[in-house]
């Protein structure tokens, strides 16, 4: 019998064991990942960003945790010798219309707390990236870029120091809630908790179906895929270079982000995949896809999207029209500037109205806590989540 059992090594996963153990150091934790080592999808394949709170919804969970998440982050870092780099970065007006919009995103991020934000002229702009071409930006210091493969695993390092265990290539296929306990059931054994909390990223919303099977969204995945700037062409961007988001979309577009490495990328697009887990165009899983287009709100976001989709699937197949959309910012880059890059794939929740949810989403009831939907900014609030998620289970095992 543990105390607490925690589903997903993933980055918000890791950082809610820590947390729980760092209150209560006496608790016994179980960590079970299904995977053969920690962060293997969403967290290891993203860019990298130290996410600053600008584009989120004031009082949003999203805004608090980030903001929140932001600062804890950089002191753990700190703390703990994890390089990292508060580089700013710089949100591209490429024409006029866009302004108001922009000037929005200065008002959130004010709100949010940030400060030091400042609205450039196009002249400013090139002071700070050379460049760019725009009719305005807005410069945001607080962001910047780091190795989250490398925070999981100092989170991980520092787990070990509690009394806790920790289980790989355990895939949990079931969840029990008994009169005073819990029964994880995984593909090759079961355990007991009191409590459990699951952090699934891709399959989220199939673990917290299996305690509350009128759950009411469904993870539709889609695929960031990016390129590399060649070495030679590194010299075209300084920091970060980001477009004025879609506000339709809960994506950012592609943009330009100097990673911890020294390396340059550029991306990503943002385009279904028929695979939760499926980092290639090729990858296809008929489970995966079925429970994809058979999900009413997914219906409702492709008549409401379609425009915007195709867009992204000619991004995805055509590399030229990839370097054109990343041409509005920086003109001079070229199709030969640009090599092969990686992939992620974004777990984006789904309600059957139709609505992409653009917020953090937690079910919770006295002996399990479901994460259902945690996409970016969750890596740079993965502390403040886990702290948020600790208070609720010492609360209920109190």
């Amino acid at each position: 019998m543990f105390d607490i059992i925690v589903v997903g090594a993933g980055i918000v996963g890791l950082a809610t064991s820590l947390k729980i153990l760092e209150k209560n150091s006496s608790l016994k934790l179980l960590l079970l990942e299904k995977e053969d080592s920690v962060s293997k999808h969403q967290t290891g394949n993203n860019s990298g960003v130290i996410h600053s709170g600008i584009y989120y919804k004031p009082g949003s969970l999203k805004a608090l945790n980030c903001v929140r998440g932001y600062k804890m982050l950089i002191d753990f870092c700190n703390r703990n010798e994890v390089k990292f780099d508060i580089c700013g970065k710089v949100i591209v007006a490429v024409d006029e219309k866009e302004i108001p919009y922009m000037d929005k995103l200065f008002d959130r991020g004010t709100q949010n707390g940030l400060e030091g934000l400042k609205k450039l002229s196009k002249e400013e702009v090139k002071e700070i990236e050379p460049h760019v071409e725009s009719a305005a930006g807005l410069f945001v210091p607080q962001t910047g870029i780091i190795d989250y493969k490398e925070v999981s695993e100092k989170y991980l390092e520092l787990i070990r120091n509690y009394n806790t265990e920790i289980k790989f290539n355990q895939g949990v296929t079931d969840i029990k809630i008994k009169t005073d306990y819990c029964e994880v059931i995984t593909d090759s054994s079961s355990y007991t908790s009191k409590m459990v909390v699951t952090c699934a990223g891709l399959h989220s919303d199939r673990i917290a179906k299996t305690t509350h099977p009128h759950l009411d969204i469904r993870i539709i995945p889609f695929r960031g895929e990016y390129y590399k700037l060649k070495d030679e062409k590194k010299y075209l961007v300084k920091s970060l270079i980001y477009p004025v988001p879609d506000p339709e979309f809960p994506f950012l577009g592609v943009h330009f982000t100097r990673m911890i490495d020294g390396k340059v990328e550029a991306g990503p697009n943002a385009v279904l995949a028929f695979k939760r887990e499926g980092y290639s165009k090729t990858s296809f899983n008929f489970s995966d896809f079925y429970q994809t287009i058979a999900w009413k709100g997914f219906h409702k976001v492709i008549k409401k999207n379609w425009k915007t989709g195709l867009g992204e699937y000619y991004r995805s197949i055509n590399k030229s029209a990839f370097v054109k959309a990343l041409q509005r910012m920086i003109p001079e880059i070229s199709k030969d500037d640009l090599g092969k890059g990686g992939a992620g794939v974004r777990a984006q929740a789904c309600s059957k109205e139709g609505g992409l949810l653009d917020d953090f989403f937690i079910v919770e009831d006295s002996r399990v806590i479901h994460v259902c939907n945690a996409p970016s900014p969750a890596a740079t609030s993965s502390l403040s989540i886990g702290d948020y998620i600790s208070e609720k289970v010492l609360h209920n095992l109190n």
